[in-house]
């Protein structure tokens, strides 16, 4: 029954994530957009840690969690997000609903195990506009919707009892639709740039995970994580017109261009990330992880500023859970999942020479269901996101996540009397 539920699901969710808008950030303006978390809901709501070596719930940060896997295992979680945009004047507020992973992980013995899926990687979703005070001065109207999406494989293998080796491989695609219109505010006509970006390359991760015993009922866990770099092929047809323009800003076109086509290489640099925790096993875990990587290179023919650059990433994270008592059969609190944690986390993207860094709090609850290993999991964070110094923007934002997590043993050989 769990494989049919599996299957209708994975046919659903596979449409709506290439097309979906997840985000309503105008920093996604800059880039390949804004670059989504990588992870479940469950390491989500401990900002991120992935340290221990989990047998019912999917690593998707480091593939050498595979090999850890005892059952299989489908996990599909989504999150909704209120933003609220402030600047130095004026705020508003928006909404998004989103799919945030589609993933199954397969055990291969008592050694070995596999993973594949969908994750959408970056999200592009903005409405900017900037209105003339002077009618002699030009007006601007910015949209883009889009981003780029993620399948993965992955294959992780126990070397020793306490070490496990992982490295997964990414085919990126996706495409951005960004349309710009400047015009005078006492003039019905106006010039229109459209941009199609088709977005595609590779990407190879290598990972390790350690645990050892301190004492008795203490354990210290370790992970490394390591992102080779790589590069995105980005092809822009881009097209400019004169058009006409009503009261609401619907266009008409009066006469275009032929369209240009433009190739150019996107290159993101070597990441690394590496955790340490300590805690017991299905009782208690505290952990923290670094990540850092060299700045990128995301400059395309249709978004370079001066005013903007790329620095360094950096994101720290603090996080862990606890469970009061895992295999409690009088209680089914007890038997619930509590975690939370804390981030900073440096994007990397400088907006006139201000760095956009995003600071927040994350907590979770996992719901065991009763009579099997799979669970539902609900986290939220909350948390800001730029300045509104330097003409910018700051985000402070609230995220509801749900994910749910299938766990069953297939392949299994049937046995009759």
């Amino acid at each position: 029954m769990i494989k049919r539920i599996v299957f209708s699901i994975c046919l659903l969710v596979s449409a709506y994530s290439v097309a979906q808008e997840g985000t309503a950030s105008p920093y996604s303006f800059f880039g390949i957009g804004d670059v989504r978390f990588k992870g479940t809901v469950e390491m989500r709501a401990m900002a991120g840690i992935g340290v221990e070596q989990d047998s019912i719930h999917i690593n998707l940060d480091n593939p050498s969690s595979f090999a850890n896997l005892k059952l299989t295992t489908f996990a599909l979680g989504g999150g909704f997000n209120q933003t609220n945009l402030k600047s130095a004047k004026e705020s508003a507020a928006v909404q998004r609903v989103a799919l945030d992973y589609l993933a199954v992980g397969l055990p291969l013995g008592t050694k070995a195990g596999l993973g594949f899926g969908l994750i959408p990687y970056s999200s592009v979703g903005y409405k900017i506009e900037s209105i003339a005070t002077d009618a002699t001065q030009n007006s601007s109207r910015f949209d883009g919707k889009g981003g780029l999406n993620k399948v993965f494989l992955g294959f992780g293998y126990k070397l020793l009892p306490q070490l496990s080796l992982g490295a997964d491989a990414h085919y990126n695609f996706g495409t951005i639709n960004t349309s710009s219109l400047e015009f005078l505010s006492t003039i019905p006509v106006g010039t229109r740039e459209i941009n199609n970006v088709t977005l595609t390359g590779f990407n190879f991760n290598v990972g390790l995970m350690f645990q050892t015993k301190l004492t008795a009922k203490t354990n210290f866990y370790s992970s490394f994580n390591y992102s080779l770099e790589s590069s995105l092929k980005s092809v822009n047809l881009s097209s400019i017109s004169t058009v006409l323009i009503d009261a609401e800003f619907n266009n008409s076109l009066v006469d275009t261009s032929d369209q240009i086509e433009t190739t150019t290489n996107l290159t993101t640099p070597s990441k690394m990330t590496l955790g340490i925790g300590f805690g017991s096993s299905k009782k208690w875990l505290l952990g923290t992880q670094i990540s850092f990587r060299d700045p990128a290179n995301f400059v395309n023919t249709y978004n370079d500023f001066n005013a903007v650059s790329y620095g360094k990433y950096q994101k720290v994270s603090l996080g862990g859970y606890y469970i009061p008592n895992y295999n409690s059969f009088t209680s089914y609190a007890k038997r619930i999942v509590y975690r939370g944690g804390l981030k900073y986390e440096q994007t990397g993207l400088i907006v006139n020479s201000k760095s956009i860094n995003d600071i927040g709090a994350t907590m979770g609850i996992g719901f065991p269901v009763s009579g099997s290993f799979s669970n539902i999991n609900l986290g939220f964070e909350i948390g800001k996101r730029g300045t509104t110094s330097q003409g910018l923007i700051q985000e402070n934002y609230a995220i509801l996540s749900l994910s749910l997590s299938l766990n069953d043993r297939w392949f299994q050989k049937r046995k009759f009397d």
